[in-house]
């Protein structure tokens, strides 16, 4: 009987292996061994930084509003409670949008929000 290597699915996987490690450092780039760890080590890390990149953003926003209330005499916790009194549907990241880009029109949320606040 003919012995079965698997030699053209085998010889395609390890290129795949390495062509994802293209770019890696020293050994890692074209050892198998090596290179199957750091490909492993990477999509792990690649997994939980989608993860990550949302909350980084996320509390980016929510610095960036609490600076652009503070310049309108309001803290970022009245802010966003004004907000909610008032039914204002815009999220964080599009409040953020609006304090950088038109600070005139966030100053018209606050407004709006400071109203709520009293009512």
């Amino acid at each position: 009987m003919v012995r079965a290597t698997n030699a053209v699915a085998a010889h395609k996987r390890r290129k795949r292996l390495l062509k994802n490690c293209k770019g890696y450092y020293g050994d890692r780039k074209n050892h198998i061994k090596l290179s199957r760890d750091a490909e492993m080590s990477a999509m792990a890390n690649n997994y939980r930084h989608r993860k990550l990149r949302k909350r980084d953003f996320r509390s980016l926003w929510i610095s960036r509003i609490g600076v652009a209330a503070k310049l309108h005499g309001i803290s970022y916790s009245k802010l966003m409670q004004g907000l909610k009194k008032s039914g204002c549907v815009l999220n964080r990241k599009w409040l953020s949008q609006l304090a950088i880009s038109d600070p005139a029109g966030f100053g018209a949320v606050v407004a709006s929000a400071q109203a709520a606040l009293v009512a």
